[in-house]
This record gives structure tokens, C-alpha cells and sequence, in this order.
């Protein structure tokens, strides 16, 4: 099984380091423009996002490639 990649509000950070603010889609079209970005320690949890349809993913782990 692997490591989870997406959290949600309320959950906690597994690791520090910076998460952005990811849309619902994977595709290229549904990226977010100016995402919300956090900083975290492990054990922070994650505040709300701009809306219910987004979630919270590690920077490095966001990048469209």
C-alpha cells in the first residue's frame, strides 16, 4: 500500500515541508492558478481550502509533469 498523497482539512501533516492546494481533476486544464500555499511541521493540521472541491498535496508531489 502506499503513502497518502492528498489530505484534506483536519487531517495532519505525515511530514514538514510546503503543500499547495490541488483541484478535484488530474488533468492540465483543471490546474489552479496561483494556488493557496502552507508551510507545515509534522503533526500541523491542515486548514480549510478555498473550496470543498480541493485538497491539500506536498509541493514537490504537485508538479504536472
Amino acid at each position: 500500500m502506499g503513502e497518502q498523497t492528498e489530505f484534506e482539512e483536519g487531517q495532519r501533516a505525515p511530514n514538514p515541508g510546503v503543500y499547495v492546494e490541488v483541484s478535484e481533476g488530474r488533468s492540465f486544464h483543471t490546474q489552479i492558478e496561483n494556488p493557496k500555499r502552507i508551510t507545515l511541521e509534522k503533526g500541523d493540521k491542515f486548514p480549510e481550502t478555498t473550496n470543498k472541491n480541493r485538497k491539500w498535496k506536498k509541493e514537490e508531489k504537485a508538479r504536472v509533469h
